[in-house]
């Protein structure tokens, strides 16, 4: 029926969604002036009927509905909830209107109190503002305005919220809610003249005033009024959330409901479903804990007839509890005759007794009351007569005749006790027949008729053993379940039919035998991944491959066990059922497993307790004989069968939790897991769950585990259902018992279990939704409350308690924002042992870099209002704290003296004193109000808090989850931790960095370009850094904006500002550098130029005098006709005179003897008799791979050897690394000389020679030593000369081509040939010249396109290749997997030893791969940067032409103008065209035409030449694309692990923080050896300093130093951070165990004894090999 009211007035079958909408828009009109006087009137007319069945007085009728109605604009929200109201109304009185109407069409009375009683709850509803839609617990489990407020009025349209906020607090003052009051007009009295009164002071006291108009009256809402309000507009969960609170509250119950409509009464079993009861019985001494709709009690019924004054529900509270009403009476604050709602109720309420002496009943006694004159209630009477032990009635003076003494003649010839509470009688307690009782209440003392009752009820309970059972009114006829609800039945059945399963089970097997994967297996699975996590034994790869092949047995046993049929029935069921079906669903089968276990948990408990006395009892006798010992063990036995028979929907969940990881595991072992459902379906329904407000285990308090794989699914299926949104976690600590759980509950009205036989194990989270109204205030859209296990909590299972509690507490505090630490009493033992635990979890943050905060909150002090006491208890605490402090810096080897050293914390606000939770002793002690006061009091101080802060995303906290978990698996929590956020966070910097590094590079490659021809040009001769700051200021501010941009509105900018400003610096610095560099290469050109002046000046002139020398050849043949073979032979008869009459003042470039130099110089440093001997010696140097016939040992005084002396391998290394290094260092050199621009000098051989000498000298010996001998600088030196000359020899050949006049000349003929062929057949010289300048500017076109296309190329591939697209981190993922896929050994040790160099090659074949690739874009590039040298060419002719035409200029100033129209794009020589050779050109505009025609066919050969990718000459390039992204890519850290060498991934050369790699990998793959062995290592230095082994440091090879210390081994060691790592690393174990034999052979060293090479290692496949580097990098 609650839930039938309320459909009453929102169900109408007729009206469509769709249309209401429209019908409440006519609805809320607003009626005309004369509507509402008709309305005034009728209300007028109406309040003077009277009610008496339902008592309702005028007052309840006098309701300003004039003021009300014209209010109906003020807020949106009423007037919806209004509308609806009357919307739905509409069927019920057409339904109800021709029963309304009599014969003569006159309405009869009791449809008229129908209509009164309809107008009354209109009304009502409408000030509550109730609109249809029903509340639900999610609208509550949620942060809203209402829960924020405390002691402010509240407006009518926010008392239901906020009465269920309260209500949900535990507050029993949510009855008595202050009600903001509405102005009235005071009527007041007026003065006469002289200013006194008018009228004596009899009239004006005693005088009866002139009734107030009842439509200016409105009276204030009843509070019995707003709790039944409430539960109509609730779902039936949140009903029986809001009963369950009122029995907290020790409140009484609804048990029946009538309809005011049509008197249905509703038994609403549902919301009783959840409480329990206890009670103590003193004579029997037994203690009960039962669900209240199972227990049989006594039960007393009341009622009263008539009119009478005393209130019956005041006598029933004195009979209860004489300082808490628990039932509602007129004498209550906020009561009034205006009450709608409760006539007809009956409310139940029980007494539980404690076991003292000082209990009033000795047995549970149920009390009922129904509400009203009981005459009109015949149902509600029959029902209570029956199944009560003892009716009370209360009675004015009857008349015999008077319809109510026929019911009391009833109840009184009931063999049933009967007692008669006469309202008019002074009579004392009189028997009048055998249970039969009156006693009067006139003029009577109430304690004294209090006890009078009690006493007779007692008695009477004596005498009957009638017991009353909640369940059974169902079988009453006349009243509707509201468990018949459909989904109700259909959650019922499903829940009775998994539970059916459990029958005849022994309870102590029950987990065993339907949940097997969490049992023994998982816990010995979670112990087994401990062990790996701390490996022993020398051969740790082979530990750990076995810890890993035994987990994944268990795994595999977990699969075979499979699904019981109840688990395979509780998935089908969950997933199946709809959203009310599944929540009913998972409530019934939470009742049905509590009823189901309760019984023999509450005996084994009772065990537990006598058995633990006796421990104690010995204990305290200092007791250590066998018998303790004995008593122990049977204690930690009853421990386990306890946690055996604990039975609930977590550990259903959680077997739902190890299915599915059980089976992933089979997934990523590629077996087949044999399932017959979907398990990737599993962490959906978890996620749904924990949405619709169930908390979900994040812990497994059994196991002390957290299922990683599984929360981790959860949370990411959670993230796609909500969004990766932004999180505040709030998370609790404290010792177990102490009211965690309540604390939360109460705060947020959460449901975390708090019963005593049910206290939480491991961890739990729950969601907590900030409402829309509200998200302004916060940066996050949900809370996420972490509630925990207490510490001290594991006695029962006789675990190391000390270490798993800071193991919990570094968990926590690790996960929370803000972590409250909950300290019950005063007791100073118990508070240092949490309070040490709590400091040293927050000195490991501090350490980790992670800053949460907290609150501590004290509860049960008693007088905490006195404010000295409070300061005195901060005090305390806080010299606790730094006391504390100290001790656990000690622990945890930092420096902190006090705790504000370790947090940022403040003792006057971030301490909370709570008063005790219960207003006196339980089990009839409501909760204290002071209580609940306290919990709002910390929770607007946490929101406030929290107002401040960002919190995580979904996202961040699983990794956070991850990230914890894995470090406390690992011994050192703070040496394991790793922050995936912030490693995340910084990779993604990096790769912005790469764009803002690669925006500052390419814009100085293009400045370069365009000042390098400028220079060429000769139209600049000097470059100032202020230039290229000034052509690069926008780029450099576009780059800085967006590091602005990226710094302070990214959504981790509290993670990225600790690297801004070096960042910053670092953007800085390459912008200097790229400016000094730039200048640097610019002025060397810009010597270049100066130095070949008078070179070039030499050549111009020469070209000055064979184009005039053309001209006039031309001229002096034009009249002969010559063909062109008669031309070419004239032409070169002369050709010859000319160069040979010019070669007289030319002085030719001297030859250079390359191999001559090198024995000179070399000869000057050695001895020239070794130098020739090692010439036919030195060629393979750099390919050996024994150097030992280069060294010689070096003698240590008074020790010989007979032994032949060979150099070790690591040595052998070492020396290698020298040679390389040398090469590269050479190869460096020869890049750095301008042989091709400034021809060869032999210092740079002198250079060479002496930059070997000077590294040899610089070599150190690793373990062994030995010096070199003069045979290997000798050939070393030897070899890397070679290499340079022939390179020097290469490049001055270019040198001498490009400046050599005679050869420059000869190069040129074919120009001058065309000259003359021009003038010969009469051409202008405008044609001439402008044919003669097209085609000198092919080459410098060409060279132009080369220029630019090789910094577009470099951009195009850092977006379009892939290894390119990302940071460093990514080019090495890409080189990783290209050497997996070829699988050659060489080219995978050229990785190993010489990275750079193997990056810079990978650099260089990709590109080369790219460019002449079929369908190349680097063709199409060209083509267009062709075609716009074209454009910029006719251009500059266009432009030359309008300037000199419009100022009358000559060919020169023409050439000019050209010319530095040209100066950027492309370099091009005019000087030798200048002066009088073209002082005859008058026809520019015929001039502008022929550059334009001759042009065309100049760039149509040039495209024509690039039809293929194999036609583009890399050698072209001025800085090849490769050397651009080899400078961007390589310009990095090459820091490597002093272990296993791998390269630190960090992009900046000078990078803030420790060195770092994603994943490390096997040591001996670098030749590391176990001491005293030749066997190769086979640890990965991520496993080995997780275990107890040691190594000896290369820098001191007699220093043993643990490996979980290793950065105490010398500076290049400190300087990596190298966390543990148990991943299994498929990459390097494929690869040691595909190229064992090659390493093998190439170290000379083997894989046996403790480098035996685990089985499990070798089922990796290329293909595993190759996923994981997704996964790692």
């Amino acid at each position: 029926m609650l839930r039938s009211v309320w459909n009453f007035f929102t169900s109408d079958p007729n009206v469509k969604h769709e249309d209401r909408r429209e019908t409440h828009a006519r609805e809320l009109e607003p009626p005309e002036k004369k509507s509402i006087d008709s309305i005034q009137e009728k209300t007028v007319k109406e309040s003077n009927v009277s009610c008496p069945s339902h008592h309702l007085t005028t007052a309840a009728h006098s309701v300003n509905v004039a003021e009300d109605v014209s209010k109906a604009n003020i807020k949106k929200q009423t007037r919806w909830s209004l509308g609806g109201i009357n919307i739905h109304l509409k069927q019920y009185d057409k339904q109800e209107e021709d029963n309304k109407c009599g014969a003569g069409g006159q309405k009869s009375e009791q449809f008229e109190d129908k209509d009164k009683i309809k107008q009354q709850l209109k009304l009502l509803f409408r000030r509550l503002n109730l609109s249809p839609v029903q509340l639900k617990p999610q609208d509550f489990l949620q942060v809203t305005s209402p829960s924020m407020q405390r002691h402010e009025p509240c407006e009518e349209e926010n008392l239901v919220h906020t009465f269920i906020q309260r209500l949900l607090m535990m507050d029993y003052r949510a009855r008595y809610l202050p009600i903001k009051e509405r102005k009235h007009k005071v009527n007041t009295r007026r003065k006469t003249g002289s200013g006194a009164w008018e009228g004596d002071a009899f009239e004006n006291i005693f005088r009866r005033s002139a009734p107030v108009e009842e439509v200016n009256k409105q009276h204030s809402l009843h509070p019995m009024d707003i709790q039944m309000a409430a539960l109509l507009h609730s779902d039936p969960f949140l009903r029986q959330l809001m009963v369950t609170k009122l029995s907290q509250c020790q409140y009484a119950l609804p048990l029946l409901v009538p309809s005011p409509f049509n008197q249905k009464i509703e038994f609403p079993l549902w919301t009783f479903r959840q409480i329990r009861k206890s009670w103590k019985s003193y004579e029997k001494n037994i203690g009960r804990n039962q669900g209240i709709h199972e227990a049989e009690t006594p039960m007393v019924a009341f009622f009263r007839f008539s009119a009478i004054s005393t209130s019956k529900s005041q006598i029933i509270n004195t009979l209860i509890n004489e300082r808490h009403d628990t039932f509602f009476h007129r004498h209550c604050r906020g009561s009034s005759k205006s009450c709608v709602l409760m006539d007809g109720v009956v409310e139940i309420a029980w007494y539980c007794p404690s076991g003292e002496k000082t209990d009033k009943f000795t047995d549970c006694i149920a009390f009922c009351n129904l509400h009203g004159d009981a005459q009109a209630y015949e149902t509600q009477i029959k029902i209570l007569s029956e199944e009560s032990s003892i009716n009370v009635v209360l009675l004015p003076d009857l008349d015999k005749s008077d319809k109510s003494m026929t019911i009391v003649e009833q109840l009184y010839n009931n063999p049933k006790p009967l007692i008669c509470l006469l309202t008019e009688d002074e009579c004392v307690l009189t028997e009048m027949q055998k249970d039969k009782y009156k006693i009067g209440l006139k003029d009577r003392n109430k304690s004294d008729v209090s006890e009078e009752l009690r006493r007779t009820i007692n008695k009477c309970l004596s005498n009957t053993t009638s017991n009353f059972k909640l369940s059974d009114l169902v079988k009453h006829s006349g009243i509707k379940i509201d468990e018949t609800d459909r989904c109700c039945k259909k959650g019922h059945e499903m829940a009775k039919q998994i539970t059916a399963l459990l029958e005849n089970s022994e309870l102590s097997k029950i987990k065993e035998t339907f949940l097997p994967c969490q049992g023994k297996l998982w816990h010995e699975w979670c112990l087994k991944n401990k062990e790996l996590y701390r490996p022993q034994g020398n051969n740790i790869e082979m530990h750990s491959s076995q810890k890993q092949m035994e987990m994944c047995k268990i795994r595999e046993q977990q699969r075979e066990r499979g699904l019981s049929t109840f688990m395979k029935l509780f998935i089908e069921k969950l997933d199946s059922a709809n959203a009310n079906e599944k929540m009913y669903f998972l409530k019934w089968l939470g009742f049905f497993l509590d009823e189901y276990t309760l019984e023999d948990l509450s005996t084994l408990h009772l065990k537990y307790d006598d058995k633990w006395s006796k421990v104690l009892h010995l204990k305290k006798k200092h007791d250590k004989s066998e018998q303790l010992k004995v008593e122990q063990t049977q204690l930690e036995e009853m421990s386990e069968e306890i946690n055996a028979a604990t039975f609930g929907l977590e550990h259903l969940l959680r077997e739902i939790g190890q299915i599915y990881e059980s089976h992933e595991s089979g997934k990523k072992n590629k077996e087949t897991t044999g399932c017959q459902f979907n398990v990737s379906s599993l962490p959906r329904l978890a996620a749904e769950l924990m949405v619709s407000g169930y908390p979900m285990e994040l812990m497994d308090g059994d196991a002390a585990h957290v299922p990683l794989i599984w929360v981790k699914a959860v949370l990411d299926e959670l993230i796609k259902i909500l969004g990766d949104k932004r999180v505040f976690v709030l998370s609790v600590l404290g010792i177990q018992s102490t009211g965690k759980s309540t604390l939360l509950n109460a705060m947020f009205g959460l449901q975390f279990a708090v019963s005593a036989g049910r206290c939480t194990r491991g961890a739990f989270m729950q969601l907590v939704k900030v409402s829309e109204e509200l998200k302004n205030h916060f940066k996050f859209e949900y809370l996420l409350i972490v509630d925990t296990e207490g510490l001290r909590a594991l006695e029962l299972a006789g675990r190391s308690t000390r270490h798993h509690d800071n193991e919990m507490a570094t968990f926590v505090v690790g996960l929370g924002n803000m972590t409250l630490i909950n300290i019950f009493g005063e007791n100073p033992a118990e508070m240092q042992d949490i309070l040490q635990i709590v400091v040293q979890a927050f000195l490991r943050m501090i350490k980790v870099l992670l800053n949460p905060s907290c609150m501590f909150v004290h509860q049960n002090v008693g007088d905490i209002t006195a404010g000295e006491k409070n300061m005195v208890g901060k005090r305390r605490l806080q010299e606790k704290l730094d006391e504390m402090t100290q001790l656990a810096a000690k622990e945890e080897v930092c420096d902190a003296e006090c705790f504000s050293d370790v947090i940022k914390f403040d003792i006057k606000t971030d301490v909370r004193y709570f008063a005790q939770l219960w207003e006196g002793s339980p089990p009839m002690a409501p909760p204290n109000p002071r209580y609940s006061e306290n919990v709002q009091e910390l929770k607007d101080s946490i929101l406030s808090h929290a107002s401040k802060c960002n919190g995580v995303t979904l996202t961040q906290f699983r990794d956070r989850v991850g990230d914890l978990w894995n470090a406390l698996l690992n011994e050192n929590f703070v040496f394991s931790f790793k922050n995936t956020l912030e490693i995340v966070v910084y990779r993604k910097l990096e790769e912005e960095y790469a764009k803002w590094t690669w925006s500052l590079r390419s814009s100085m490659l293009e400045i370069e370009d365009k000042l390098h021809n400028r220079i060429n040009n000769r139209q600049m001769h000097k470059v100032e850094s202020r230039d290229l700051e000034q052509e690069m200021a926008k780029v450099n501010e576009e780059v800085k904006e967006s590091m602005k941009v990226y710094f302070e509105e990214h959504k981790e900018k509290e993670v990225l500002i600790q690297w801004r400003m070096k960042f910053q610096e670092k953007i800085e610095h390459l912008h200097g550098d790229l400016v000094r560099d730039a200048k640097r290469k610019l002025d060397n050109i810009s010597h270049q130029r100066e130095a070949l002046s008078k070179l070039d000046g030499q050549k111009t002139l020469h070209e000055r005098k064979l184009l005039d020398k053309s001209k006039e050849l031309g001229f002096s043949l034009k009249q002969k006709h010559l063909d062109e073979n008669e031309m070419k032979i004239e032409f070169d008869h002369l050709w010859v005179k000319w160069v040979s009459e010019l070669a007289g003042d030319i002085r030719p470039l001297e030859e250079v003897n390359i191999v001559n130099d090198i024995f000179t110089i070399l000869g000057e440093i050695h001895e020239v008799a070794l130098v020739h001997e090692r010439l036919s010696k030195f060629e393979s140097i750099n390919q050996m791979t024994d150097f030992t016939i280069y060294v010689n040992p070096i003698k240590i005084f008074g020790i010989r050897s007979t032994q032949p002396f060979v150099l070790p391998p690591e040595e052998q290394e070492s020396v290698k690394n020298l040679v390389q290094s040398i090469v590269r260092g050479t190869e460096n050199q020869v890049k750095s000389k301008s042989v091709a621009k400034m021809g060869y000098n032999k210092s740079y051989i002198q250079e060479i020679a002496h930059f070997v000498k000077t590294n040899v000298g610089k070599h150190k010996c690793l373990h062994t030593q030995y010096e070199f001998k003069k045979e290997f600088t000798v050939d070393l030196t030897l070899f890397m000369c070679k290499l340079a000359g022939e390179r020097f020899a290469q490049l001055h050949q270019v040198f001498r081509e490009a400046n050599d006049p005679l050869m420059y000349l000869e190069k040129k003929k074919p120009e001058y040939f065309s000259v003359f062929q021009g003038f010969c057949r009469g051409a202008t010289s405008a044609a001439v010249f402008g044919a003669l300048i097209c085609n000198e500017l092919k080459e410098p076109i060409l060279q132009s396109v080369y220029n630019k296309t090789a910094k577009d190329l470099a951009g195009e591939m850092r977006t379009n290749i892939p290894a390119f697209t990302g940071n460093r981190s990514n080019l090495e993922k890409h080189i990783l997997k290209k050497l997996a896929e070829d699988e050659d050994f060489d080219s995978f040790m050229e990785y190993i030893l010489y990275p750079r160099d193997h990056f810079e090659e990978f650099i260089k074949a990709e590109v080369q791969a790219y460019v002449t690739r079929p369908n190349s874009s680097a063709l199409t590039m060209i083509k267009v940067n062709i075609r716009h040298k074209e454009n910029s060419i006719i251009i500059a002719a266009e432009t030359a032409t309008a300037e000199v035409l419009s100022k009358r200029w000559d060919a020169n100033m023409w050439l000019d103008v050209f010319s530095c129209c040209l100066k950027d794009e492309l370099q091009y020589n005019k000087e030798h065209l200048t002066g009088n050779c073209c002082q005859d050109i008058t026809d520019f505009e015929l001039l502008n035409e022929i550059v334009k025609k001759e042009l065309r066919p100049i760039t149509e050969e040039l495209n024509k030449g690039l039809t293929n990718p194999s036609d583009i000459k890399m050698t072209m390039f001025r800085k090849p694309p490769d050397e651009i992204l080899i400078e961007h890519f390589c310009q990095c850290c090459w820091v490597i692990c002093p272990f296993c060498k791998v390269v630190c991934v960090n992009t900046m050369e000078d990078h803030p923080g420790d060195h770092i790699a994603p994943f490390h990998r096997n040591c001996g793959m670098n030749g590391m050896i176990y001491r005293g062995t030749n066997n190769l290592s086979l640890s990965f230095c991520t496993s080995a300093v997780a275990s107890d082994r040691s190594f000896y440091p290369s820098c001191n090879p007699d220093r043993r130093v643990l490996w979980k210390e290793y950065r105490t081994a010398s500076p290049k060691y400190s300087s990596w951070c190298i966390t543990p790592d148990l991943s299994e690393l498929p990459y390097w174990k494929w690869f040691v165990c595909q190229f064992q034999d090659d390493l093998e052979s190439h170290y000379s060293r083997t894989f046996k004894g403790s480098g035996t090479i685990p089985n499990n290692w070798r089922y990796f496949t290329k293909e595993d090999a190759l996923e994981s580097l997704n996964k790692y990098i």
